[in-house]
């Protein structure tokens, strides 16, 4: 690249017009007689654009594969594949869509590396994992700057995003699932693993009860682990006489597009899928979030929110339904998170500090998330008082039943009911471990001390424990007296 020609990566959020950005620049371009490239790293994405800029008014061509047309305009919309593979035309300025996908990629530096012209990459979710890393053939950082259009809580504080409430009414376990990095970098759970911890009849149905009481039948988009889990939602969802579909990679585009415009008509209520609708699919009148995919990725989760945080004349809030637990590990997606481009060394806190910032948790009465340090819940009114060194709930859970996969309240009902126990015969912290172990051969973990009144059934498991322990007792003394 010659000398003085910038990089820069324009960070504008999900929802924040960014498409419409990117043709501002291409406008700007065209009054100066520039010629431009913008370039897209998906086929779907590259038609998206062509239509969009067809609407706007721009002229262009295309380079795609087969698709490829009109290549003397002096406006291209380009898939990196081909772009890669053929060479990047003459050009006075290149624009990157999802630019996060850039970090690590072969294809991209090649063409970048290529470039006599500056780069402008735009992207809602610039957290992948070597944007600013220096590179030899770039003869510098991949990125040099960053510069931010605008974040999250501004645009909705302004209107241009909604916010959401979020529940968290189940969650996977998912102790032994591997992780490996993605695509961006991130360290993720592994695609191959993730399946096994969720794709479990309990789980799904969960997923149905929860948005039967809680969506009011509104537009849904669910992310799924894998793609026999999304047709395993869509099943039950269409079993519970909600019209639920699926799509993934290997639909057709003719049936793609039919699909997403029975869920724009309303015609189908919930559309399922795992990856496919993260990137691309506007369509604001999506009012519910189904996050059945657990991720540990802040690109994913972002873009997987993004899609029901866009605002509408039908909702006035966004509503999601994490049966993930992605909440309690990443935040709510609509905070201000980090803005720096990473530049691929990892970092250390100073001085060997290991604090984190404190996390949303589900309130223990309704599920409602609540953010951090908030006492009372805003939806049920729940607010916990100290008795005992613990905090006391009122609530209508209820001990797990034997055979039932156990499900993160579950667990919580059953430490709240052993807190209150403990508290009013004296018992100390180690006997609340031991029953919890007990019960269900784990040692508690994450929960709060929240007790709440024991039902009939955990005072008659506990009883069943005593009498248990008092006949082996009796059959140790009777083998010693013998």
């Amino acid at each position: 690249m010659a000398e003085g020609h910038s990089r820069v990566l324009l960070n504008s959020p999900t929802g924040s017009g960014k498409t419409e950005i990117g043709m501002a620049l291409v406008k700007g371009a065209r009054l100066k007689r520039k010629r431009i490239a913008f370039l897209c790293n998906r086929v779907h994405l590259v038609m998206q654009t062509s239509r969009r800029f067809s609407k706007s008014g721009i002229e262009h061509g295309i380079i795609q594969g087969a698709n490829t047309r009109q290549v003397y305009e002096d406006v291209l919309v380009a898939s990196i594949q081909t772009v890669a593979r053929r060479g990047l035309p003459d050009v006075d300025l290149l624009i990157i869509d999802e630019a996060h996908t850039v970090a690590g990629s072969k294809d991209y530096r090649q063409v970048i590396a290529a470039a006599k012209c500056p780069v402008i990459g735009l992207s809602a979710t610039p957290y992948a994992r070597g944007l600013g890393k220096h590179y030899a053939e770039l003869s510098g950082a991949l990125f040099e700057r960053m510069v931010i259009a605008a974040t999250i809580p501004e645009l909705i504080a302004d209107g241009y995003l909604v916010d959401c409430d979020i529940y968290a009414p189940s969650e996977p376990d998912m102790t032994g699932i591997k992780q490996s990095r993605n695509a961006w970098g991130e360290m993720d759970y592994s695609e191959t693993d993730v399946g096994r911890a969720v794709d479990k009849p309990e789980l799904v149905g969960d997923i149905v009860s929860h948005w039967l009481r809680l969506a009011n039948d509104t537009p849904t988009v669910c992310f799924a682990s894998n793609i026999a889990h999304s047709k395993h939602i869509v099943d039950r969802f269409c079993g519970a006489g909600v019209r639920a579909e699926h799509i993934d990679c290997h639909t057709e585009d003719a049936e793609r597009e039919a699909i997403l415009r029975r869920v724009e008509s309303g015609e189908t209520r919930v559309v399922s899928n795992v990856g496919i609708l993260c990137e691309g699919w506007d369509f604001p009148a999506c009012c519910t979030l189904i996050l059945a995919r657990p991720t540990r990725s802040l690109i994913r989760y972002i873009q997987m929110a993004g899609r029901v945080l866009r605002p509408h004349e039908t909702k006035s809030r966004a509503l999601i339904l994490d049966h993930s637990g992605t909440v309690a590990r990443l935040g709510f997606p609509t905070d201000e998170f980090p803005l720096e481009l990473d530049d691929g060394t990892s970092k250390q806190k100073a001085g060997g500090d290991k604090s984190e910032p404190a996390l949303p948790k589900a309130c223990p009465s309704c599920a409602y998330v609540k953010p951090a340090r908030v006492h009372k819940c805003p939806v049920c009114g729940f607010a916990p008082t100290v008795r005992a060194n613990v905090e006391v709930i009122d609530g209508d859970l209820v001990l797990l039943k034997k055979g039932k996969k156990p499900s993160k309240m579950d667990k919580q009902a059953f430490y709240s009911q052993l807190l209150a126990i403990a508290a009013s015969k004296g018992y100390r912290d180690g006997w609340i471990s031991h029953k919890y172990r007990e019960y269900f051969g784990v040692w508690p973990r994450g929960l709060e001390d929240v007790a709440m009144e024991p039902t009939p059934e955990v005072h008659g498991f506990l009883r069943h424990l005593q009498i248990r322990h008092a006949k082996t007792s009796k059959t140790s003394e009777a083998s010693h007296a013998a």
